[in-house]
């Protein structure tokens, strides 16, 4: 009922939100891409998602169908796995950035160890600038990861912008150097966070540095200053500091995924992971249910 090229295409776009960049991911026309959801809205007899010239949005059906849509694809992938006999085997160096902590991306890492059993994944938590270091130093073969704005390798996971955040209490003097709450160096948010300032002529100072996620929330919750983070994933407890603050526009920010290119006997476990992560994209934008560690 439900063909799993239409499936895949559907979750592209729900991912993206756009036709175009699903189309770009998929290496398909963006006609095709059409075509294939507007068949899987005859095939339910549902509208999937609501789209204007402006915007793409999944609808309550659309929402639903997503979990109906990775389950299909995982139980379709794990059929023909068994029966071509092509099960994973291996070591797989998996990084992923400081961002996800907070987010579902356990559920999604285990659901990949529960279809590939024999593949030994090893996970790395890093800063994003740290993680790209190691890449290219062949410690790792995939990495989710912010992409450095000059950097155009990776394939795109989601597109955010970056916005202040701080304890809601928290008030700045505009007479006062901005109090910051950052990753150390190489941090790309870092980077980006005093780019900004410097572009303004704002003072600021560094109130606290951390390597940890969960250390910078702990700073910015005790109201020792503002952080600059994705606006997808503010952690709780944690809102956007109010335009009346005067802070400059942070800009936005890509999450990609890269492949390693030193251990080619792990790139099949690497592609199964970044199928994995892309069709279950939407929900690295959710709180997670249980932590990474």
């Amino acid at each position: 009922m439900y063909d799993p090229s239409h499936l895949r295409t559907f979750l592209s776009v729900a991912q993206t939100l756009s036709f175009t960049q699903a189309a770009r991911r998929l290496g398909l026309r963006q006609s095709t891409v059409s075509q294939h959801v507007r068949r899987l809205e005859d095939a339910t007899g549902r509208q999937l998602f609501s789209r204007d010239t402006h915007s793409v949005e999944l609808t309550e059906d659309g929402e639903a169908m997503l979990g109906f849509a990775r389950r299909i694809l995982e139980v379709h992938e794990q059929a023909t796995a068994f029966f071509t006999g092509t099960r994973l085997r291996g070591r797989l160096r998996f990084g992923a950035s400081e961002d996800f902590v907070l987010t579902r991306l356990p559920e999604i890492l285990e659901g990949f160890r529960h279809d590939h059993p024999e593949v030994d994944l090893e996970l790395t938590v890093e800063l994003s600038g740290t993680l790209h270091e190691r890449l290219a130093a062949g410690k790792l073969d995939l990495v989710l990861a912010k992409r450095r704005p000059e950097d155009p390798r990776g394939e795109p996971v989601w597109s955010d912008r970056l916005v202040w955040i701080g304890a809601e209490r928290l008030r700045l003097e505009p007479d006062r150097p901005v109090p910051l709450i950052v990753y150390p160096p190489p941090g790309i948010t870092r980077a980006l966070a005093l780019e900004a300032l410097q572009r303004e002529g704002r003072a600021w100072r560094v109130a606290c540095t951390s390597g940890s996620l969960n250390g910078l929330i702990a700073a910015a919750r005790a109201g020792l200053g503002v952080m600059a983070h994705s606006r997808g994933l503010v952690p709780p407890g944690l809102v956007r500091v109010p335009e009346r603050a005067g802070l400059p526009e942070l800009g936005g920010v890509d999450f990609v995924l890269v492949h390693g290119r030193h251990r080619p006997s792990a790139q099949g476990a690497a592609n199964a992971l970044a199928a994995a992560v892309l069709a279950g994209g939407v929900r690295l934008h959710r709180p997670q249910r249980t932590g990474l560690g």
